[in-house]
């Protein structure tokens, strides 16, 4: 048997268990010892019956105690019986098991392990396994694998394979300079492959992941490494000019450009001119002006001859950055487009035609910009914005439609240097890290839902004022699994609790296109004071009326989503609040809130949601393309050193 060989060369492992395999992307002898365990389970040394606690997994040595009976309750048969020790007795309860009707007798002693819940007055242990204490024995300090199942494939006939598949483990080769592995201390590869599914220890299980890790992220940085060098080879077919009349375009902006604009316009501006294609990402902070940055961008390349294209992740912000470029670059004779999936067929197919024939120098859209119908002339700079919200893919997809164009990918969710090389490896990376002089910091509290009236006499104040306030809520509609606000119900509820003056209005992301854009408007035009939303709001928005951010349940949200938006507010010169109620007071979420409340910095931020909570989708979303590895976890990043 070959590492390369089907799965199904495995002793009992035929058609249809390979089937199986394959929907866990497992195919060869390879991919099958790729696929490492979700968890291990231990068998520690049994306790007794009185020392049980409720939602802990525990061993315990106790004698059947009463006669196992066996009751259909709707499509499941429950067999129960009670065991008991020197401290104590116990209720046991399997599913589906009716055999164990004639397997258990009274008398008899077996070591149960299982978890505890409470039921009633009394402890259940419910489906555990049951050994005798001989076998146990055997069990007792080990380690034992858990791997990710589908339907009808069991984690015993896997680890049965992995027991086949162990001496092809054992003879894999080092992948590895000898160097390397010299010079940080790592386990042989054959070992780590073998320790991570059969560990024989803690710390061997420690050594084998360590090295495991080590190798996806050094081949993957490799490979990153690689790209970008194919990249600094392609030639800059599009040398833009700084022109004087940029320059006076930015000396007659209604403000002042921060230091941090300016630094990097000028790597930008050394990028035009370079020998090679800019590949670039600028990331900064919410409010920090990174729109600015790309229009100046989008000025430059358009006064040199060139079309630019600007995507961005939602209808909403493409219509605002539509209309508010659209004053920006009056005057300017820059054409620009709109196009998004929502415009009608006809409507459509004429920016398509005006693109195809250089009629538009700018077009401003969602996804539509990347689709076969969307042909472009001279395309020399592609701008993403909100780059985590889409994917690799989706970059490609659109600069694929020139020739080797300038790429340009924004983010205003700060992510450490050291993350940021993981997701964006093959880009430069400028940092927009200061925030325009009129800024006023938010002020910031984390409180409970008691606090809740009082947050809503405060929302009236501020609307008394003048201005605006964003509600956020984590769902759409009513869920009994989940204990959390929903926007229709609450808008009901919030209008009922407040000021009959006050226009409150509701914006979801099952709206259609339309229904968003004229909530939106009326929102800009202050003809609503109070609008309640889920994340849809998130990206870009831009009101700078509005003083008051106020999240439900925000201990569901991640900080870095938080951070974004609190960011909704805060754009103008009134001092403005952000108002975090934590519908589950447990300390971890109030630990994890109160960053929120002590800082306004997203790198401190997101520096702390890495930390806090550890492996996990850090951006809120899905990438595709995104760097996918079997046992790394980009989040957790101890082993890469810059």
């Amino acid at each position: 048997m070959q590492l390369e060989d089907s799965v199904s060369k495995i002793k009992g492992v035929g058609d249809k268990t390979s089937t199986l395999f394959h929907k866990l992307g497992v195919d060869t002898v390879e991919d099958l010892i790729h696929l490492y365990p979700r968890y291990y389970l231990s068998y520690e040394e049994p306790v007794d019956i009185d020392a049980l606690k409720v939602g802990a997994r525990a061993a315990i040595r106790a004698s059947i105690a009463s006669y196992a009976e066996a009751k259909r309750v709707r499509s499941l048969m429950l067999v129960t019986c009670t065991v008991k020790d020197i401290t104590g007795a116990l209720k046991i309860t399997w599913y589906n098991m009716p055999y164990l009707c004639r397997t258990l007798h009274i008398g008899q002693e077996f070591i149960f392990v299982g978890t505890v819940t409470a039921k009633g007055a009394g402890l259940v242990m419910e489906h555990p396994e049951f050994y005798s204490p001989e076998k146990y024995a055997d069990l007792t300090r080990t380690r034992q694998p858990v791997y990710p199942l589908t339907g009808g494939l069991s984690n015993k006939l896997v680890s049965k394979a992995m027991r086949q598949a162990l001496p092809l483990m054992q003879q894999m080769e080092e992948s590895l300079p000898a160097q390397v592995v010299s010079e940080f201390h790592l386990m042989p590869v054959s070992h780590a492959v073998c320790q991570m599914h059969f560990p024989e220890s803690e710390e061997a299980l420690r050594k084998a992941a360590n090295r495991i890790v080590f190798d996806e992220f050094f081949f993957y940085l490799a490979s990153m490494e690689m790209i970008k060098e194919r990249q600094n080879y392609q030639e800059n077919h599009y040398p833009i000019p700084y022109t004087k009349d940029t320059e006076n375009f930015i000396r007659r902006l209604p403000f002042t450009l921060t230091n941090a604009q300016k630094r990097v316009i000028d790597e930008i501006r050394a990028d035009f001119a370079g020998e090679h294609t800019m590949n670039r990402l600028v990331q900064g902070d919410v409010g920090s002006g990174k729109t600015i940055v790309a229009v100046i961008a989008f000025l430059m390349a358009v006064q040199a001859g060139y079309q630019c294209a600007y995507m961005v992740p939602t209808e909403v912000l493409a219509y605002q950055h539509y209309e508010s470029i659209s004053k920006l670059l009056s005057g300017k004779r820059v054409r620009i487009g709109l196009l998004v999936g929502s415009l009608s067929a006809k409507k459509k197919r004429h920016i398509y035609e005006k693109l195809k024939k250089h009629e538009l120098d700018l077009v401003i859209g969602t996804h539509a910009l990347i689709q076969d119908k969307a042909e472009y002339d001279r395309l020399a700079l592609v701008i993403t914005d909100e780059q985590h919200r889409f994917g690799v893919k989706q970059r490609q997809a659109l600069s694929e439609k020139g020739w080797e164009p300038h790429v340009m990918v924004m983010s205003a969710t700060p992510i450490p240097r050291t993350l940021a090389l993981i997701l964006y490896g093959d880009l430069d990376i400028s940092i927009m890290d200061e925030l325009p002089a009129n800024r006023l910091p938010i002020k910031n509290c984390v409180v409970g839902t008691k606090y809740r009236p009082t947050a809503y006499r405060f929302i009236e104040k501020q609307v008394a004022m003048g201005h605006q306030v964003y509600v956020i809520c984590p769902m759409v509609e009513e869920s009994e699994s989940l204990e959390v606000e929903n926007v229709i119900s609450y808008t009901d509820t919030l209008r009922a609790a407040v000021g009959q003056g006050i226009h409150i209005e509701y914006l979801h992301g099952r709206m259609n296109s339309e229904e968003k854009r004229e909530i939106m408007q009326r929102y800009y035009n202050r003809e609503i004071d109070v609008l309640v939303s889920t994340t849809v709001i998130e990206v870009g928005i831009d009101n700078p009326n509005a003083t008051v951010m106020m999240v439900e349940n925000a201990e569901r949200f991640g900080l870095a989503q938080l951070h974004q938006l609190r960011g909704r507010v805060g754009r103008g010169d009134a001092q403005s609040y952000c108002i975090f109620i934590c519908g589950k007071e447990t300390k971890e979420a109030m630990e994890r809130l109160e960053v929120m409340g002590k800082s306004n910095d997203g790198f401190f931020i997101a520096n702390e949601d890495l930390r806090l909570r550890g492996p996990g989708d850090f951006f809120g979303y899905r990438q595709s393309g995104e760097a996918n590895f079997e046992l790394a976890d980009i989040y957790n990043l101890t082993l890469i050193q810059i």
